[in-house]
């Protein structure tokens, strides 16, 4: 047998014990003409012609010009990718989210791998919520950071839940090594995410940021920010929910996404003026990779432009209605049918954000059938969440109407019904 082969041969085994552990991965094709409510695109961006019309307008006009190729950049931004364009536009973003400086990136996991990867040194220390974004984690292992440490979920102060105070951020902070971080010795970073994807649930921020200064006096203790899914949603005209909190100057970096409710590509970090020169000449994710082409950039500034002129107000009002019908609508159905744990969950808590996530044990039966009526929703599964708490995630978006709410909760209703064997109730 040839080395190829053999090698074949042990990557169909790992893949086959991935298959019956039911965690195998594909990728699939979005069937024409079925209803969104799966994507990420929450304020529909790409749909609303205004920012159709800007980008291609804005495309024509660099095709006139001596600018730069339009399929490529031609290089790293070190080398001979850079360009006013990008420099203008990381000035813009800078001063619309009240931060000091910005850095573009290629995306948002390129951003937090870069940051996390080359700022904390050996004797620093992470903690981080253990329900951070997968970029972040893959920043701590290049990390140099002398100790990577996690709290639970959403944990500040500590609970007399199963979970102890040790379990907390303020259990970290006020632990063993409490007396080294509260000497101001070493840097302790704080990662956490505004808006957590596979719960919808947001980040206790001031909390999080209050816990820190009372238990950093030296001001050692920086938090980072990932608002990848919240900014365009969150805050005054999408600034995210750092400024919708008030909270700029006491978060040290956010890194942000352009993949989500921008409706694009791309990501940046918003932080000092060091800061971004440092993670110029160490990050890389930046120094190593070729930097963004003029469309990107492009697309980048309409859909900024359409929010800071107020113009996604009305979306934003729309999708906020639509997600209180949607989850009435299934609280309402769990509430008929009352079935077990297992089978059907809904958080009777109000949605903090437009994700809503329905528990089930059988998330591929379940998207499997919405799918097949028409609604696209996918199956999330473990690792990418606890194993006991797998769910179909609804992602609402603006684009979305009150009659695509009723049909995918009747679809979900249908489904229930034919799991319990039971007839739908005369209302």
């Amino acid at each position: 047998m040839s080395q190829v082969k053999r090698l074949d041969a042990s990557l169909t085994k790992h893949l086959d014990r991935r298959k019956a552990r039911t965690m195998f991965r594909s990728l699939t094709l979005v069937p024409p003409n079925t209803t969104d409510f799966s994507s990420n695109a929450y304020l529909s961006l790409s749909a609303q012609p205004a920012v159709k019309a800007a980008f291609l307008a804005r495309l024509q006009d660099a095709s006139h010009t001596n600018a730069p190729s339009l399929l490529g950049s031609g290089g790293s931004r070190l080398l001979d990718g850079n360009s006013a364009r990008a420099e203008s536009l990381e000035q813009t973003l800078a001063t619309f989210h009240n931060a000091l400086a910005a850095l573009l990136f290629n995306s948002a996991m390129d951003a937090n791998v870069g940051l996390f990867s080359c700022v904390p040194q050996p004797d620093d220390v992470i903690l981080y919520d253990e329900l951070v974004h997968a970029s972040i984690h893959d920043g701590m292992r290049l990390s140099r950071a002398g100790k990577k440490m996690p709290f639970s979920h959403s944990t500040v102060w500590g609970t007399q839940q199963p979970k102890s105070l040790e379990a907390s951020l303020l259990g970290l902070l006020n632990g063993p090594d409490g007396d080294l971080f509260q000497s101001g010795e070493r840097n302790v970073f704080i990662a956490v995410e505004s808006v957590y994807s596979m719960d919808g649930d947001v980040c206790p921020l001031k909390e999080v940021t209050a816990c820190v200064e009372r238990w950093l006096p030296k001001g050692n203790g920086l938090v980072i920010v990932d608002e990848a899914h919240s900014v365009g949603v969150f805050g005054k005209r999408g600034q995210g929910l750092v400024c919708e909190l008030g909270l700029e100057d006491r978060v040290w970096a956010r890194v942000l996404g352009f993949g989500k409710a921008m409706g694009c590509s791309g990501g940046l970090v918003l932080c000092s003026k060091v800061t971004r020169s440092y993670l110029i000449n160490y990050a890389r994710t930046l120094i190593y990779t070729t930097a963004m082409a003029l469309p990107s950039l492009i697309s980048i500034e309409v859909a900024y432009d359409f929010m800071m002129n107020g113009q996604a107000a009305p979306l934003v009002r729309h999708l906020r209605t639509l997600v209180k019908q949607a989850h009435h609508l299934l609280l309402a159905v769990c509430e008929r049918y009352k079935p077990p744990s297992h089978l059907l969950r809904v958080s009777p808590a109000g949605p903090k954000s437009t994700i809503i996530p329905v528990f089930t044990g059988h998330p591929r039966s379940l998207a499997r059938h919405c799918q097949e009526q028409g609604f696209m929703v996918r199956p999330i599964v473990a690792p990418t969440v606890p194993k006991g708490t797998e769910r179909i995630r609804i992602c609402l978006h603006a684009v979305n109407t009150a009659d695509e709410i009723i049909g995918i909760v009747g679809a979900i209703e249908a489904w229930l019904i034919s799991r319990m064997h039971v007839s739908k109730p005369k209302l």
